[in-house]
């Protein structure tokens, strides 16, 4: 290599021109050997902390991420599935976020609403958000009430089949007050207040991108595949499945920030691989949701190039019953409300299979570090988690249910009862862990009498927001699944999941383009009743109380069998500081703004 080349990387990495990695791969490309590599960042290495420390705009080239579940569509309204919101959330803010003690952080509003200062009204009515000033958006345009007023009406209006419209269903209007200030005005009084704008569901999105795609026409807004916001960077290009490239945002508030000029988001292969490319080959500078076995991740980790990094709120991994059928077609459907599960809807027969899972042997062979065992579902904010429920792994007593259930052994093993066999389709995504937890789960059923056929689907399948793919979550085209789902502050839309006050609206299926949150068709007027009280109950005490009642009940009735409280776990390069970015209910881009190279 000549020294002139020499010379002009070594100022490169100095400056953050150039990030280490990419000087590397330079080098690599010109047969520069090891040793002479290791020159050249020797000799940029004095010079590195102080570049860091003076890091401009877009002077650090390019961040990679890796996620092995691959975004589908850029929009926060219309995402079906986390990483879609993490590859949103990069361009589009909420009004607010809250970490696990439920401490709010003002994002878009100027500060945080309260009681005390007069923001949010005593009689749980309304709330008025004051908004930053001098925001824009990335083409330029100035961000005002009007945008929060119209991001309500884009996600109410149930044509446009907006998986976030559970946050807002209770309110009744959101009215400008003046260009940097908004009013919410509820439905009925709530304790929420904080439910929509805030966190992963409260992104914000601009008038004048989406206002012609209201309702049936949202899914062909240019906007859900090159979205931009009020956030650092926007969208360049996206393919569905596959990459998402953002550059800055060049009216972002904060002057010298972002530190990079691109991000590359890449999506696809396996959680496995995905650790790999941080932690031990350095391709990749941050990897999402690393479902690994915790030995395995342990044993990559020591590859030594990349940090694991876990934070609260992970979400509980759960295996859900659908009370529907999915092998019987009712007007063009499966798993309608019109044709309930032949089996699953015996409380007894749940209650069995909850009694044959072994959580315990789950946590301690597959999780580890990554998180515990658990009997409930709702299990963040920690003032929510019910002490009343129980993990028992009792086979003989589940034995006993299904005997008393009527449900007899045949030849094979098998239960019966009048024709109708104890036979399962055992759905979730491609995982190794989650295959592994299936099996061990299979293999305590079937002890049982219960056939169990394993199911495994393509995340980027399984996790799709497309209405015409019938492998979805949404759809739950199996009598049981498997997935992780993370709570919201106010745990409303996360329990709002087994909900069915309006079933047309409530609960997913053909006519509302599988956008209602409640997929498993659990009808239950106690589970209303409760959830309908918990929506008005402004006396906090009485509210954690009720909240528990509602996860109490679901446990009790067997409709979820939660596995694994877990841990949000992801990796970092050495050389990437990303600060405090795993909050338990918002995205780990949240904070992309401030991620930066430290050497």
């Amino acid at each position: 290599m000549e020294q002139r080349d020499r010379q002009l990387l070594v100022r490169d990495l100095r400056t953050g021109r150039l990030s280490r990695r990419e000087v590397i791969t330079r080098l690599g490309a010109l047969g520069v050997s090891a040793a002479g590599i290791a020159s050249v960042l020797t000799a940029a290495a004095p010079r590195t902390a102080h570049a860091a420390a003076a890091v401009t705009r877009g002077s650090q080239g390019t961040l990679k991420l890796l996620y092995w579940q691959a975004p589908t569509i850029l929009n926060p309204h219309l995402s079906q599935g986390t990483k879609d919101f993490h590859a949103a959330r990069i361009c589009c803010e909420p009004l607010l976020t809250a970490d696990a003690a439920l401490n709010f952080t003002p994002v878009l509003a100027a500060n945080v609403p309260s009681r005390a200062n007069g923001q949010v009204a005593a009689d749980g009515k309304s709330v008025i958000y004051k908004l930053k000033q001098g925001v824009k958006w990335a083409d330029g345009r100035p961000f005002t009430s009007d945008d929060v007023a119209f991001t309500y009406q884009y996600v109410a209006n149930k044509q446009t089949a907006a998986t976030t419209y559970g946050t807002y269903a209770n309110i009744a209007k959101v009215e400008p007050q003046g260009p940097y200030a908004v009013k919410i005005t509820f439905k009925a009084p709530t304790p929420g207040w904080y439910v929509p704008f805030v966190g992963q569901n409260g992104g914000v999105v601009p008038r004048h991108a989406l206002d012609a795609y209201v309702g049936s026409n949202a899914r062909n807004a240019p906007f859900n595949f090159k979205s931009f916001g009020t956030g650092p960077y926007m969208v360049e290009s996206f393919k569905p499945g596959d990459l998402v490239v953002y550059t800055v945002n060049p009216y972002y508030r904060e002057p010298n920030k972002p530190a990079f000029s691109r991000v590359e988001l890449k999506g696809g292969g396996d959680a496995a691989s995905a650790a790999r490319a941080v932690l031990q080959t350095g391709e990749y500078d941050y990897a999402w949701n690393l479902l690994v076995e915790w030995p395995v991740l342990q044993d990559i980790a020591r590859g030594g190039r990349g940090q694991i990094i876990t934070g609260p709120g992970g979400g509980v991994e759960q295996v859900y019953c659908n009370m529907a059928d999915p092998n019987k077609e009712v007007e063009g459907q499966r798993a309608s409300l019109k044709a309930p599960h032949p089996f699953l809807t015996d409380v007894k027969v749940r209650q069995a299979l909850a009694l044959a899972t072994d959580r315990q042997t789950i946590a301690q062979q597959l999780f580890g570090g990554e998180g515990e065992a658990t009997a409930n579902t709702l299990t963040i904010p920690t003032i929510y988690a019910s002490k009343n429920t129980k993990m028992v792994y009792d086979l003989a007593r589940a034995n006993q249910l299904l005997d008393e259930a009527g449900y007899q052994r045949g030849p094979d093993g098998i239960r019966q009862k009048g024709g109708v066999r104890l036979q399962v389709v055992f759905q979730t995504s491609v995982n190794s862990l989650r295959q592994k937890e299936q099996e061990i789960i299979k293999a305590s059923w079937e002890k049982i009498g219960v056939a169990t056929t394993l199911k495994s689907i393509d995340a980027g399948v399984f996790f799709s927001s497309s209405p015409g793919n019938t492998d979805t979550y949404s759809h739950f085209y199996a009598d049981i699944q498997m997935y992780t789902t993370q709570c919201d502050p106010f745990p409303n839309s996360y329990m709002g999941r087994f909900y069915s006050g309006n079933p047309a609206v409530d609960v997913c299926q053909k006519e509302n383009d599988w956008s209602g949150l409640n997929f498993t068709r659990y009808v239950d007027k106690t589970y209303n009743a409760l959830f309908d009280q918990v929506q008005a109950e402004l006396d906090p005490k009485k509210s954690i109380a009720l909240w528990i009642k509602l996860n109490d009940r679901l446990i009790d009735q067997a409709v979820t069998i939660p596995l694994i409280d877990r841990k949000n776990v992801s990796a970092r390069a050495n050389t990437l500081d990303v600060g405090q970015n795993m909050l338990p209910f918002d995205d780990e881009t949240l904070n992309i703004a401030d991620w930066k190279r430290t050497q």
